[in-house]
Formats: C-alpha cells, sequence, structure tokens
C-alpha cells in the first residue's frame, strides 16, 4: 500500500466521530457483508481507495473479519458495547 494512501486512511480515521459500524446496523440489504455504499452511508469520508484497503481479498465487500481488521488498525470506528 502507498504511504499516500496510508497517510488519507489516518486522515480519515481519525477524523470520524465515535460511532458504531456494526455489521447488522450497517448492512443495509442483510447480505452479511458490507459494500462500499453502506459503509459510506455510515462513514462518509471512506472513498474507493480507503474501502479497497479494508477489502482485503478484494471481492467488492467487507465481511466480518476485515471489518474486525479495519477497526483495529483505525480504519473503522470501533463498534461500541
Amino acid at each position: 500500500m502507498k504511504p499516500q494512501t496510508l497517510a488519507a486512511i489516518s486522515a480519515i480515521a481519525l477524523g470520524l466521530p465515535a460511532l458504531a459500524v456494526a455489521q447488522s446496523s450497517a448492512d443495509a440489504n442483510g447480505d452479511g457483508v458490507l459494500t462500499i455504499e453502506e459503509v459510506q452511508a455510515v462513514v462518509p469520508g471512506v472513498d474507493a481507495d480507503v474501502f479497497s484497503a479494508m477489502d482485503a481479498n478484494g471481492d467488492g465487500a467487507l465481511d466480518e473479519a476485515e471489518i474486525a481488521v479495519a477497526q483495529e488498525a483505525g480504519l473503522l470506528p470501533a463498534t461500541d458495547g
């Protein structure tokens, strides 16, 4: 990953309010994964580059494991509770 991308991701993550990005609340269609549109509905600062950085397997959706890794890395706010 490019240093510029990491810097942009960090800046977005640090500027986000502390809100829950729980898969159950953000998963609008209930398919068990989050698309970029579903993530952006909760965290508008996430652009395609940030989403791609979180989408480890490149399938265009974030599964539970990818969400957890993104939260641990500070790319998404941690789930409250």
